[in-house]
C-alpha cells in the first residue's frame, strides 16, 4: 500500500484519485491516518487536484487539534491503495506529535529534577486543556443529486432525500438546476456535524433511492 512519492506531482496525484470518493483516508473522521500523510505533503496541492486539495485544507483547520484525533499513526506504506507502494522515503516519515514533546528534552537522558519539571508542566497543560469548551467541527455541503431521466418525479426525489435523518445533520434550502435535454439535478444544501456525518456516509444513502437517483456528487464543501 502507499501513495507513490508524496512530494510529487505524480504521488499527489495517487491521493488526488483515492480521495476522489473518500472524505478521509480512513473511515468517516478525521484521525491520525490523515495527520500522518498530511504530514507528509511538502505543501498544499495545486488546484487541479481538487480532491486532494479540499482534504488538505480541511485537515489544516484541524493543527491545533491534532493530538486529540483518534487513532494512532502508522508507517506510510500502510495507507493508500494496495497496488501503490509508498516511496516518499524515511525522510519523510511523519514525526511523533505526542504533546508531550512540546515539553521534552533534547538530551537522551534528563535528571530527576528536569523530569519532575516537564511532567508538571504537562499536568499543568493537559488541565488548561481540559477546562476549554469543546468546538464542534461543523461543514456547509452543497450536493448536486442527479435522476434518472426527465420523468424522474423530482418531487418525491426530493422527498426521499430529506427523509434521511442522522445525529449531526441538518437538511438546508434546495432548488432545480437544468442539465439539458429537460432533465433536471436537485441541488440541496446541508449542514453537518464533521465527527459524525461524512460524505460517503451521505452518498450511501442518497444512492440507496436507486428507483429515482442515479448518482450524487459533492458540489461545494466549506467548513464553518
Amino acid at each position: 500500500m502507499g501513495f507513490g512519492d508524496l512530494k510529487s506531482p505524480a504521488g499527489l496525484r495517487v491521493l488526488n484519485d483515492f480521495l476522489a470518493d473518500r472524505s478521509y483516508i480512513e473511515g468517516y473522521v478525521p484521525s491520525q491516518a490523515d495527520i500522518a500523510v498530511f504530514e507528509a505533503i511538502a505543501a498544499p496541492p495545486p488546484a487541479d487536484l481538487c480532491h486532494a486539495l479540499r482534504w488538505y485544507n480541511h485537515i489544516k483547520s484541524y493543527e491545533k487539534q491534532k493530538a486529540s484525533l483518534p487513532g494512532v499513526k502508522k508507517a506510510l506504506g500502510k495507507y493508500g491503495p494496495a497496488d501503490v507502494e509508498d516511496t516518499t522515503g524515511a525522510a519523510t516519515d511523519s514525526k511523533d506529535d505526542d504533546d508531550i514533546d512540546l515539553f521534552g528534552s533534547d538530551d537522551e537522558e534528563e535528571s530527576e529534577e528536569a523530569k519532575k519539571l516537564r511532567e508538571e508542566r504537562l499536568a499543568q497543560y493537559e488541565s488548561k486543556k481540559s477546562k476549554k469548551p469543546a468546538v464542534v467541527a461543523k461543514s456547509s455541503i452543497l450536493l448536486d443529486v442527479k435522476p434518472w431521466d426527465d420523468e424522474t418525479d423530482m418531487a418525491k426525489l426530493e422527498e426521499c432525500v430529506r427523509s434521511i435523518q442522522a445525529d449531526g445533520l441538518v437538511w438546508g434550502s434546495s432548488k432545480l438546476v437544468p442539465v439539458g435535454y429537460g432533465i433536471k439535478k436537485l441541488q440541496i444544501q446541508c449542514v453537518v456535524e464533521d465527527d459524525k456525518v461524512g460524505t460517503d456516509m451521505l452518498e450511501e444513502k442518497i444512492t440507496a433511492f436507486e428507483d429515482y437517483v442515479q448518482s450524487m456528487d459533492v458540489a461545494a464543501f466549506n467548513k464553518i
